[in-house]
Order: structure tokens, then sequence, then C-alpha cells
């Protein structure tokens, strides 16, 4: 099997397989050498083991991704998956397995932590998708609204209702060909998001007999599911600010080892564990999982003063909408993607679609829950019946008549949230739209740079009225009020100005006396600190802070003439916004550097955020342009902050960015005579291959349950297999046994071969799936495996099972998820026993099995060496 990688000038990969299984793969492969450091950085973020090689600051996130059970939640979607949705994100997981490690090779993240290319599970994806969108929704906003109810009373649900930088922010716009040069529709926006290096979206074509796709792909999940282009449909999402997750106050109690909840019903058993949280340069951390009849325990425990658990679609119903991706690519009219997402779960979305026959789109996909108002807004109590879901939300949807808007404003998903972002985007794009009935691709990027500021109105209005004023702060006013154009360009001084001003009234609010119980934090983890932090709380709703008829005893306009006289008091020329607003992206390894200058800000269409009172640097922006042309795919645009490779030496690392950072954008190639041919993937056979001194080299390769029944059966009925137990197994058996192993995604076997010939059988398993986890205590990280040597094998010599040990255990060790290897041989298997102990296992207890006795052995992973 094989696919062809080409590439364009900006090194964007363009794939083509025959198939959608081997194009799958393809893409796995190409994104695995393109972003190997980035891909096994989100892999860890899902099992919770960053902190292993990112140290002590990485704890937090850690410990919240195991309490939430984000990992065990993928392997439930997966499970649930169609077996054809299933096998074709298995193939992109195959994919990546194979390229990692030619990726790593040129990715000095691995150099500077240490860190070894792991290897994926089939729901690795699936996990990867769930931790970059679980905080999506915004959940830790009821905490802030419980603190700021406690506080200041149940109206300061609409004093801060506004959601801040973390959430909205992004962009999308449909406009029919009666609005469009060529008589046909064009979508286009900018999904905003912490901008991170590398970018949270690849630039991609997927071509196969059956379909050809361009769009943005999130590196690590398979297809193209938020922007594509098929050719003959487009789609493109936003948020759609919905509320789907929520937090229950839960009343613990312990018994002994046990830990029970009270629910509606009264106490029920909750399930509880441990797992450790290896921390590289400092002490492990022990974390107890706790999880209710509402969800996993997130915050506190039965020891704890106080314990809140999270429900979410995902964790209910074993969903998460992934059947909707192939679905995806296959689509052909606006109808098609209408179906596809009518399975999508999460994050729930606003939808824009057209089609080349004229059809469009509009419509909420994924799933709300239907509940109790209160569910929506503050933290509910566990143990009471209101509180429960009682089903599903219906998904809105309307009609397209000559242009259709979405940025995050309330709206079409209006019956679905709480909090949306204000509608200042919303209206200036509907506006700049309405101006123009000849729109063309190049011309959508002036809607995507605008910076017109709408929200600094009453900002504005405020100075306007000041009276009294010392030259140099009427000067300033005037300044602001009379000769700004109430646009954040980056080169404007003006818009500097303005910024200063706002910061020092953000800063004056944030030390009233009126908001002073909200400004300690709670004692809560820091992971979730960002929403409790009251000064961005009053830079995101400083409009209506500064127009409310709330709050009484803030003299707003004494506060806002101090502001001015301090800034004015300073004497201070301005620089260009742009030179104090300059990207700030997130790194998993910052390397300090100077970013480039931003023009906007949070409710420009430009909507690069800033925090007002903290710092002008940007954090978010768009993480990517588009522009999908439907009269001529060739004819669309498209450009992200970064490029296509993750390796910082390929010149390909940030070739886009200054054309990002300008408004500029770049050309969508279709045409393959224009794109050089880089490789063909031949895929590899094995899952591993080490080349050993002196020995050969050795090779896993996943068992063949029809093509390798014959040799396994050959093996396995001799006698010398006796403690395999399957000395009277016919042929089917043999097949049906491990065809049935092959569908299990916690079990895995594999031939293992040596200079190509077969000398063995290797098993792996998670031994909380397997009965042998019902025999001793399971921890995390805790890894089975089985091993067969193959009768008389024709390269057998001293030393020769115990090579093959060593690099069976490499292998097992190269996921650093595994903490622990576990054996289980037959008691009567002395010669497996005592190959064990000299291999480093450490030997256990007896266990009695169903089909045998057993002695379990462990061999615990070496302690990490300190992070340099």
């Amino acid at each position: 099997m094989s696919a062809e990688v080409y590439r364009d000038t900006w090194g964007v990969p363009h794939l083509r397989a025959t198939d959608a299984r081997e194009l799958a793969y393809a893409q796995g492969r190409v994104t695995a050498v393109d972003r190997a450091w980035q891909l096994e950085v989100e892999r860890h973020r899902v099992q919770g083991t960053t902190a292993a090689f990112l140290g002590p600051d990485a704890v937090g996130w850690d410990v919240f991704a195991r309490r939430a059970r984000l990992a065990d939640t993928a392997r439930r979607c997966f499970e649930a998956l169609d077996a054809e949705t299933a096998d074709w994100v298995t193939a992109y997981v195959a994919g990546v397995n194979d390229g990692l490690a030619e990726g790593a090779a040129d990715q000095p993240g691995f150099t500077a932590t240490g860190l070894a290319p792991g290897r994926w599970e089939p729901w690795t994806p699936l996990g990867v998708w769930l931790s970059t969108h679980i905080l999506f929704a915004g959940f830790p906003t009821k905490l802030w609204r419980e603190r700021a109810v406690a506080v200041l009373g149940p109206d300061a649900v609409e004093l801060f209702a506004t959601d801040g930088p973390g959430t909205s922010g992004s962009n999308g716009w449909l406009v029919t060909g009666e609005h469009t040069a060529t008589g046909a529709a064009i979508i286009a926006g900018d999904p905003h998001r912490f901008i991170e290096d590398p970018g949270v979206y690849q630039q991609i074509r997927l071509s196969c007999p059956e379909f050809d796709v361009v769009g943005l792909a999130v590196p690590g999940v398979p297809g193209i599911a938020h922007f594509g282009h098929t050719g003959s449909v487009a789609w493109a999402i936003t948020n759609a600010m919905a509320d789907y997750q929520d937090l229950y106050r839960e009343r613990l109690r312990r018994d002994g080892t046990d830990v029970a909840a009270l629910g509606p019903d009264g106490w029920a058993p909750a399930s509880v564990h441990v797992e450790t949280v290896e921390v590289a340069g400092a002490a492990p951390v022990t974390v107890e999982v706790v999880e209710t009849d509402r969800g996993p325990v997130i915050i506190g425990g039965p020891d704890a003063a106080d314990a809140i658990s999270l429900r979410h679609p995902p964790r209910v119903t074993a969903a998460l909408g992934f059947a909707a991706l192939p679905a995806l690519l296959r689509a052909r009219t606006a109808d098609d993607v209408d179906r596809a997402f009518d399975a999508w779960v999460e994050p729930v979305n606003v939808v824009q679609a057209a089609d080349t026959r004229g059809g469009h789109l509009h419509r909420v996909a994924g799933r709300v829950p239907l509940r109790h108002p209160t569910n929506r807004v503050r933290v509910v109590p566990a143990w009471e019946a209101d509180h429960a879901w009682t089903g599903w939300a219906p998904m809105p949807r309307e009609e397209v008549s000559g242009t259709a808007v979405m940025a995050n404003q309330r709206g079409l998903a209006g019956p679905l949230g709480v909090e949306f972002a204000p509608p200042y985007r919303a209206d200036r794009i509907a506006a700049l739209l309405a101006a123009s009935r000849a729109w063309t691709a190049p011309r959508m990027s002036a809607i995507h740079t605008d910076t017109d500021l709408a929200s600094a109105r009453p900002l504005l209005r405020l100075l306007t009225d000041l009276k009294g004023l010392t030259p140099g702060a009427e000067a300033l006013r005037d300044r602001l009020t009379t000769g700004w154009d109430r646009r954040m360009e980056a080169d404007s001084t003006d818009a500097m100005a303005y910024a200063t001003v706002r910061e020092r009234v953000v800063r004056r609010l944030a030390a009233h006396p009126s908001f002073a119980d909200l400004a300690e934090l709670p004692p809560l983890p820091d992971l979730f600190l960002p929403w409790l932090a009251l000064t961005p709380r009053i830079a995101f709703a400083l409009e209506t802070i500064l127009t409310t008829p709330m709050l009484p005893e803030i003299d707003r306009m004494e506060l806002v003439r101090e502001a001015l006289e301090e800034v004015a008091s300073q004497g201070a020329e301005f620089g260009p916004w742009g030179e104090a607003h300059r990207l700030a992206p997130w790194q998993a390894l910052p390397v300090p550097e100077e970013w480039p200058g931003l023009a906007g800000d949070h409710d420009c269409v430009l909507s690069t955020s800033s925090v007002p009172g903290l710092t002008h640097r940007g954090a978010r922006g768009p993480a990517a342009r588009y522009v999908w042309d439907l009269a001529r795919r060739e004819d669309s645009l498209w450009v992200v902050p970064f490029g296509a490779s993750g390796t910082p030496d390929s010149p390909h690392h940030r070739d886009q960015l200054r054309l990002w950072a300008a408004g500029e954008l770049a050309e969508v190639v279709t045409d393959w005579t224009k794109l050089r041919r880089e490789t063909v993937y031949e895929r590899s056979a094995y899952a591993y291959e080490e080349k050993v001194t002196d020995f050969g080299t050795v090779r896993l390769r996943r068992l063949d349950p029809s093509g390798d029944a014959d040799l396994i059966h050959s093996w396995v009925t001799q006698e010398r297999a006796r403690f395999w137990g399957m000395l009277d197994a016919d042929r089917a058996y043999v097949e049906e046994t491990y065809a049935y192993v092959d569908s299990l995604p916690t079990h895995h076997a594999f031939l293992l071969l040596l200079d190509d010939e077969p000398v063995g059988l290797f098993q792996t398993y998670e031994p909380g799936a397997d009965p042998l986890g019902e025999c001793y205590e399971v921890r995390p990280g805790d890894v089975g495996i089985h091993i067969l040597v193959a009768p008389a094998p024709g390269a057998a010599r001293p030393g020769f099972t115990g090579a093959l040990m060593k690099s069976l255990i490499t292998y097992v060790l190269s996921d650093p998820a595994h903490q622990r290897i576990v054996v289980e041989p037959d008691v009567r298997n002395v010669k497996s026993i005592e190959r064990m102990v000299r291999s480093g296992f450490v030997l256990g207890e007896e266990v009695r099995k169903p089909e045998k006795r057993a002695r379990l052995a462990f061999l615990e992973r070496p302690p990490t060496p300190p992070v340099p």
C-alpha cells in the first residue's frame, strides 16, 4: 500500500491515495513527520503525563486530565464507534506511529526534554479532540459566577455576562451568489483561539477516488472537521457559545477504601482509585480519582471541604461525533454536510455551508442537555433531582438570505447558552458585507482585518462628558474623542493612547472596594484561576460596568477622570499600538524572541485579544483565515500564523507568519502539476524495529489473525508451548481467538521477527481490562505482556531469549504512559519465571486465575532523570 505526498510552495501537504483508509494512514504519517513534537505533547496531555518531561509547571493540567478521566472517556468513545469509522481512525493512528520516529529526529523538543516518541493507541485522536475542547465551553465560568453572586448578589450574573477571551472571538460569514461577482457563494472567516506554536490548525489536502478535499485539520485528528472545501460544497464553523457542561456540588463520604456520593436517591457508591503523576525534577504527585453518578470529581474530594463533579455529553453518551468526519469528506452538497453534522456532539458549533447547486446551510450542531435553568448558571447540588438531565435540546437552524454572519453573538444559538460575545463583530461584518453586491475572494481580507472598535464608545462617552480637566488631560481627552478614528491599527498612536487609558480604568475598577472580596483568588486548582481572576473579568465586562445602574457606590465619572489624569500626568509620547500589542503564542517549551506587532483588539473583527489591565500582548487571535470560493475552488485562499512544519529548522516552520501578521492570504493550489512531488509512503508493516548490534534486527508486526493462523497454530500446539493453553486448539479456534484480540483496543498481538524470520508471538494488554485485573491491585501505568518464543527457532543461540526480552522491554517502555510491566507465568513454568528474574523483574505474589495459578512479576520503569 502506498500514498503520494506533494507539497506546494508553502510546504502544505497534498496527499493522494488509492482509497480513504490509505489516505487516513498517509495523513497520520505526514502529520507525524511534520509535527511529531506537537503530536506527542498532545498525546501526553490526553494521558495526563506531560509533567514527566515538561516539569512541575505541567502538573496542574495532568492532575485535571486524570481527575476528569479524559483518556478513559476517549477509550469509551472509540469503542462505541461504528466499525468503518473505527477502522479509518485506526489507519490514521498507524500512520502516526510509523512517522513519529522520522519526525522526532528533527524536532529539538525531544532532545531538550529527553522524551522518546511513544505509541499512539486507536483512541488517542479522540483524546486529542477531547482535551483540546474540554475547556472550550468554559465551565469554569460557573465557578466565577458562584463567587460573584455570593459577593454582589444575583444580578452579578448579568453584570459580568460577557465571555472572556478564552472561548469567543471567531468569525464566519456566508455570502450567497446574489452578493458575489461570480454568482456563486463564498464562505469566509477566521477561528480565533489561543495562538500556539506549532499552530492548532494544519492546512492539508486529502484526495482519493472517492473525494478530494482541502481544508484545515487539527493535528492528531483524521479528516477535516471544521473548515473544508470538497469542490462542490464548503463548510465552516464558529463556537456556538452553548452551555452543555454542568458542575455539581457533591457530598462525599469515605468508608474505609470506598467512597459514597449523595444523589437524588440517597447514598450510592462512587468509583475511586489512585494514580501517580510523575514529575521531571520533582517528587511524583498522587491523585485520587473519584467519579460519581454525575461525573468525575474535578475539584476537592472525600476529605475536602468541597467537592465538585463535571458532567458533559461525551462522558455520558460515549460519543464525540467522529462518525461525522468521514461523512464530511464525502459530502457533495450542503444537505450532505447537514446530515453529517447530525451526528456531531462536541463542541457545539454554528455551522455554515454552501454548494455549487445554490444550496445553503446555517445551523447549530452538537449535544446540549435539557435540564433546570440554574444548571446553566451555577454549581448545582447533586442530591436534588431537579438538576438531572432529561433529554437533548433541538439544534436551531435558519434560512440564509443574502448573507449570514456568525461571530459568537447571541442569535441562532441564543436558546442554548447564557453568555455570548457582544454583537459588535457580527454587526460590523454584516455592515461591511451590505456595502457591496460584487464580493470576490481576494476582497474578503478587508473584513478579516477590520479594526473598528465599537466597544470603545461607552468609555469615550464618559471621557467626552468630563469637565474641569487639567490642560494635559483635556488635550488627551480631545485627542481620543474627536481625533481618533476608533481603529486599533498597529501603527496607530491614538489606539495606544486609548488602550493606556482603558488599562488604568480597568485597574482602578479592580481596586475599588466594591470588588474587594472578589480580588483574592479562592483555594481552587491553579488551572481554573484564569477564569476567577478579577481584573480580566472587569476588562471584558468593562462596557457593562461603565453603563449599568448596578453598583451605585462606584462614581464612574470620577474614576475615569482619575485614570485620564494619571495617564496625562506622565507626559510620555505614545508609541504605535503594535509596538505593545505583540503576539504572545503558547509553546510547550517557550523560546524567548521578539514576536510581531498586531493590529486589532478583542471586539474588533480582527479579534487579537490582550487582557486590559494586565498586558497589551495578544495571546489570542485568528488561528487561521480562510476564504472558500464556490465558483472556482482554486480561487480560494487561506493562511495560518506559522506554517506547515513544526521543525524549527524547516523553511516552512514560520514562512506564513509575515502574511498572517499583514492580513494577507495564500493561494489554495488544486492543480497537481503545480505541486512538488515529495515522496511515496510505503505503508510500514512494523509497529517496532530495532537494530541490535551482534544480534540482528528485531521487529514487531501486528498479527494477522487469518494470514498468520497456520504459523501460530503450529507453535501453540507443540508440547513445549503447553503453558500457552492451546495444545488441543484447531486452526479455526486460533484464528477466532486472535481476531477477537485484534478487535480490542486494550489488547494487541504481534508477530516477533528477527531479521524477518518469525521467532515468536508477543502480546500486550491493559490489566484493568483483563481478568488479571481482578487478581491484584492494578496501578495506573501498568501494562501486561505475554511472550511465546517459537519452538526451535532457526536463529536460536545462547542469550537469544534474553536479547529478545531486552528489545521487547524497550518497546513497551517507549510509551511514557507505561510505568510498570506485569507478567503472570504459570507457577509450574519455572524456566519462564527464572527468565523474567534475569530480565530484571521482581517476583510478586501467586494468584489464582480461572485457567491457572500464576506467579506475578513486575518491572518498574527506571526513574526519570532530571531535565537539564
